[in-house]
This record gives C-alpha cells, sequence and structure tokens, in this order.
C-alpha cells in the first residue's frame, strides 16, 4: 500500500510542478504605470516563536509592543498552526504551497532543488518575480542557507544570513544532555545588540524601504531569535527579573496518559527534558532567556514597521508577520519543537495593509499553507491549482465568514493532528490517538482518545487526516522517523557544515 501511494504522489507531484509553472509564467513583467496600483509585500518571518506574543495572550509577562501594534493595525488569526513543527519541513510546505506529506520533506534536509519531483516547483518569491515584482531577502526565510545560492534563483537580491557572530567563552548552561549540543545555551553574557545577526536584518530591511522601487517589491525578512542559542543582552535580560518571573502551566506525570510513540518524534533530540532543566535549576534561566529573545525580537520589527510607516509605501504594502513553529518550555515535559501538540503548532500570523481590516482577532483556525494563495489573490495574481492551501482572502473581505477546514499538522511520515476550534486530534504512524478538548482543556492535560463517548467526534475528524503520504526522500537528515514493520527507527545525520545552523 505504501508503495501505491508513493507512487501516486510522484504522479501529483509531477502534475503540480507543470501546473505551477504553467500559472507562475503567465505574467513576466508590470508596466511600470501600474506599479502604484501593485501591492508591495513586507514578509517577516520569526524562527521558533510559539503564541507568546502579548496579542496572543500565550504568557502573561511577555512584552511584545510592536508585534502588538502591527496586530492592532491588521487582522490576527488566533488560531493559526504550522504544517510541520521542524524548521525546513514547516518553510518547505509554506513556500512550496504544498503539505509535508504531499513533499515527502519531512525533516532538516533535503532542499527542494535537490529532488528530482520537486526541483521545477514554483516558490513564493519565484511567483512574485515572475509577475514583475522584485524579491529581496534578508536572514531565516528557507532553512539554513536554501535559497541563498547563486543558482537556487529564489530572491533578486540578497541581505545578510541568519548566523550566530556572538558566543560567550563557555556555555552559559553548562553540559546539556543529547550530546551537550552548542546550541543548546541561553543566558546574558555582555556583547551588543547591534552586533547581533537580527539587528543587521532589521538595518538592512530598513534601508531597502528608505530606497527608490521602480518596480513592486517582495520583501522579506526572516529573524533568527528566539532559536537557541539565547543570548540576550543586559537591557533584554532584566526586563524578566527571575523573582517574579512566571512559568508556563505544567502538570507533572503529563504524559501518563500519552502514547509510548508521542516519545518518538522527539526520542532522539537535544533539547533537554523537564527532568534534566528542573534538577539542574535551568528551567527559569531558559524561560528568561527566551522571553528577552522575543522582545529583542519585537524591537526589530518595530524598527522596520516604523521604517515602512515613514516610507513612501506606507499605504501600498501588505505586511504578513509568521513564525516557522512554537516550542515547549517544559510543558508536556520537555523542551523544543517536534511535537504535534498546541505549544508546537500555534503560532502568530497577521496580515494588515491595504484591502486588510484593522483590530480584527479572527479565531477559525488557518494554516501558514494558506499565505501562499492568499498573498497570490490580494496581489492579483493569477489562480494556481497546485497549491494546497486556501486563500484566506473571503475571511479579509468578511471577518464573519466562517471556514470550513481544519489545520493539520505532520510531523515526520503519517504523524498527523488535526485542529479544529474544539479538538486536537493526533493519530500516530502506529494507529495510537490522543484527543483534546482544547475549550475546557487548553494545556492538553486529559487525552480523551480512550473515552468511547469520543468515538463519533473521533470518527469526524479522522476524514481530514492525509490519505497519501510520501515516504522520506533520502538525505532527509536529522529529525526524520521512520515507521515499518511494527518499529520506530530515527535516520540521518547532522547534516553540519552544509547548514550554518547545523543539527537544529
Amino acid at each position: 500500500m505504501i508503495v501505491d501511494f508513493t507512487l501516486t504522489i510522484k504522479i501529483k507531484l509531477i502534475i503540480l510542478a507543470f501546473f505551477a509553472l504553467l500559472f507562475g509564467c503567465q505574467k513576466e513583467h508590470v508596466d511600470e504605470t501600474e506599479t502604484s496600483q501593485v501591492p508591495n509585500v513586507l514578509f517577516i518571518a520569526i524562527d521558533d516563536l510559539n503564541d507568546w506574543v502579548n496579542c496572543l495572550e500565550g504568557h502573561p509577562q511577555v512584552k511584545t509592543p510592536n508585534i502588538d501594534r502591527l496586530a492592532s493595525r491588521g487582522m490576527l488569526f488566533i488560531n493559526a498552526h504550522v504544517q510541520s513543527p521542524i524548521c525546513n519541513p514547516s518553510r518547505t510546505s509554506l513556500l512550496t504551497g504544498l503539505r509535508p506529506s504531499t513533499t515527502g520533506v519531512y525533516g532538516l534536509s533535503p532542499w527542494i532543488r535537490h529532488v528530482d519531483s520537486l526541483k521545477d516547483l514554483v516558490t513564493l518569491p519565484q511567483t512574485f518575480n515572475k509577475n514583475g515584482y522584485k524579491t529581496f531577502s534578508a536572514g531565516k526565510i528557507f532553512h539554513g542557507g536554501n535559497g541563498r545560492q547563486a543558482t537556487d534563483n529564489e530572491f533578486d537580491s540578497l541581505g545578510p544570513g541568519a548566523k550566530i557572530t556572538q558566543w560567550p567563552d563557555e556555555k552559559l548552561a553548562g553540559n546539556t544532555p543529547g550530546g551537550n549540543h552548542k546550541l543548546m545555551d541561553w543566558g546574558f553574557f555582555p556583547h551588543n545588540d547591534a552586533d547581533k545577526t537580527d539587528y543587521k536584518i532589521a538595518d538592512w530591511t530598513v534601508g531597502i524601504l528608505k530606497s527608490e522601487h521602480k518596480q513592486p517589491f517582495f520583501l522579506s525578512a526572516g529573524f533568527f531569535l528566539p532559536h537557541v542559542p539565547l543570548y540576550v543582552t543586559e537591557k533584554w535580560w532584566s526586563m524578566y527579573p527571575e523573582e517574579n518571573l512566571q512559568l508556563p502551566p505544567m502538570l507533572a506525570n503529563d504524559r501518563e496518559d500519552t502514547p509510548r510513540f508521542s516519545w518518538f518524534n522527539h526520542w532522539d533530540v537535544p533539547e533537554p527534558r523537564l527532568k534534566w532543566l528542573e534538577e539542574s535549576g535551568q528551567l527559569i534561566p531558559l524561560v528568561r532567556s527566551y522571553l528577552a529573545s522575543i522582545s529583542f525580537v519585537d524591537q526589530q520589527v518595530g524598527r522596520i514597521i516604523d521604517a515602512l510607516e515613514n516610507s513612501a509605501f506606507a499605504d501600498n504594502t501588505i505586511v504578513v508577520l509568521w513564525s516557522d513553529h512554537g516550542y515547549h518550555l517544559g510543558e508536556k515535559q520537555i523542551s523544543g519543537k517536534n511535537t504535534l501538540w498546541e505549544r508546537s503548532t500555534r503560532v502568530p500570523l497577521i496580515f494588515a495593509g491595504p484591502q486588510i481590516p484593522e483590530g480584527i482577532r479572527y479565531d477559525d483556525p488557518v494554516e501558514l499553507l494558506d499565505i501562499y494563495p492568499t498573498l497570490n489573490e490580494l496581489c492579483g495574481f493569477d489562480n494556481m491549482p497546485s497549491l494546497e492551501g486556501h486563500s484566506l482572502k473571503p475571511q479579509i473581505e468578511d471577518p464573519s465568514v466562517k471556514r470550513n477546514f481544519p489545520a493539520i499538522t505532520t510531523n515526520n511520515y503519517n504523524n498527523h493532528a488535526v485542529r479544529t476550534n474544539q479538538w486536537r486530534y493526533i493519530r500516530y504512524a502506529n494507529g495510537s490517538e490522543e484527543l483534546y478538548d482544547m475549550i475546557k482543556d487548553p494545556n492538553e492535560w486529559e487525552n480523551l482518545a480512550s473515552n468511547n463517548d469520543f468515538n463519533a467526534v473521533i470518527d469526524s475528524l479522522k476524514q481530514w487526516l492525509p490519505q497519501e503520504n510520501m515516504l522520506p526522500h533520502f538525505g532527509n537528515g536529522l529529525r526524520v522517523l521512520r515507521y515499518e514493520n511494527g518499529q520506530a527507527n530515527w535516520e540521518g545525520e547532522d547534516i553540519g557544515d552544509n547548514d550554518p545552523i547545523p543539527g537544529i
């Protein structure tokens, strides 16, 4: 049966690539006399940011005045979810408009241009380029260095990449389990904000907004923090004093009612578990550093938004802000991502600018997969049938319009979560299940899957599970789990020097 699914998906990908090329190439240029009528796009990505943003009420103490300001002048999707809780497959899905179960990209690699069945897919920035836009990018948009090589043809102009430029003399958190990975670190040490890559990414983006443009532009800026290592300067560290810091809600032995398979998806990863964080006295420093990093990045977002508002493009630029996945800080007894629970899947998603109503909080589930078709429609591009997301333009035009689709997240081969307004249903590759009532139990502390009273609910949610699941491509790298012949097996190796952010 797996072979049949794989063949079907390969045929589907060939058809999708054909339609993507066909529809993506129909408009090659925009006449300069028309550019004032064509909206620009400012595309802001933040790495590893969960819902700890003030306007999402994810943490009671977080300070994010600039992201909140952007949300107030646009539409905040308060129930937005990623298609994968891992960097590369999440970004691949958003930027190709295809689910991980369709592409077979589940881990930290491969880059789509290295896979025969994916190499001709037309990505979101390429669609803008083919429609007469000049495309700019700085920081992390695709994972790692993907999309930043001259041969990739993803962007016309590149700014600074996402790299870690400042390190303390020794790890601040001490030796961490899982191989003492050098990125598993957090805390304050003396250094300068202006020397951070994220600060330089904001500098570069501000410079682009201050420049003159003869074409409409697609300007993407991808911030690294709050990705580990969570190094912050004293300004941000002191913003969250230890003595009154609030930890996220956690339940002792929270995993007792979850399937054993729930451990496998993050079994061989370097992020410490809650037990180590508590025993080593590192839980509070981790939470403090995460909050401080968020506020630092919020300042960089504010610098960019200020530059846009003071530019000639203020009234004709759509702003989209998103994060590639969430992050656990002790919930479900772990830290990190790589799960199908709310803390890994829920992220900020904001649209603001022309055609978009202000101060709207939309609560139906939406997906990052919806960004590509939404921007296509808002910018007047031709419809692309190859895209698997659903445009949010109907909701933008009338926020009372309900969504008829849940949000679906995939973590490794054939492990999926289905999120509706009320329910989160998880089904793992071996058939084990979880079900949570997200209204009564927002912390996902009570797994209802074994309660026969909810069989009808589970049956109604199962219909949304992807029916075709592409096997992982060779070279998927770290964080890839195969489930075959009743066994769960991790595979892949560290892609090391090929990735400026190795192993995470």
